[in-house]
């Protein structure tokens, strides 16, 4: 299982490199966002590392270039921990945010997490049968979607909160309830993360992202998905 390492501090991808490869990871390595967004186009990757700061092409706009072409689960890394730019991480399309100095047991745990997720529908769901839902469909096994009978490339996160909903329609979830059910327990992101990946979901799903018909607002309270 290949995993991707992208910071322009050397120091910081050898110790991460030695560490992944010692728990059996195949590690690649490079040292700026260009360089990232080319082997990722070429890459069979489980997970990208993807610093923030970074020369030539910055880890947000690299994160944006391989979400073209990619749904592979990304970590972004960076020593800044605002909520402003954790959420501009995640607007760009990453799964998930860690900050410098972190644990290494903790970035080692957030991408057997990823993996996990990525390979598998939400927990406690059923493991078979497509889900349909007007001109919604996804399909849990393959973790595929489409609109319009059009495929749909939604990440990680992405496509556990659509699932989720789907399949409980008309019940609504506040954006704790969303944390905690999609994001899991120990995650301790701002709330806002999950208003970020229901406009993305609108976005790629909704005829009308401004008007959905589907993923619905609950106001002061959460979201559902429309019943039949």
């Amino acid at each position: 299982m290949k995993i991707l390492v992208v910071d322009d501090e050397k120091t910081i991808v050898k110790g991460i490199k030695f560490n992944l490869e010692n728990e059996g990871y195949e590690v690649d390595a490079c040292y700026d966002g260009e360089a990232a967004v080319e082997l990722a186009r070429s890459g069979d990757y489980a997970v990208i590392l993807l610093d923030l700061m970074m020369p030539k092409v910055d880890g947000l706009e690299a994160c944006q270039q391989i979400r073209q072409f990619s749904t592979v689960p990304i970590i972004m890394l960076t020593a800044r921990s605002e909520d402003a730019d954790k959420l501009m991480g995640f607007e760009s399309g990453a799964d998930d945010y860690i900050t410098k100095p972190f644990n290494i047991l903790e970035l080692k745990a957030r991408i057997r997490a990823l993996i996990r997720r990525s390979s598998m529908p939400v927990a406690g769901a059923p493991k078979s049968g497509k889900l349909v839902r007007g001109q919604i469909e996804i399909d849990p096994e393959r973790r595929s979607a489409k609109r319009f009978g059009e495929n749909v490339e939604l990440t990680v996160k992405e496509f556990d909160l659509i699932e989720l909903l789907m399949r409980n329609p008309g019940k609504v979830y506040s954006r704790e309830n969303l944390l905690d059910l999609v994001w899991g327990y120990e995650y301790q992101g701002d709330i806002r993360t999950v208003d970020v990946h229901i406009r993305r979901l609108r976005e790629k799903l909704e005829k009308q992202p401004n008007s959905p018909e589907y993923i619905i607002t609950k106001w002061g309270v959460g979201y559902y998905f429309a019943e039949a």
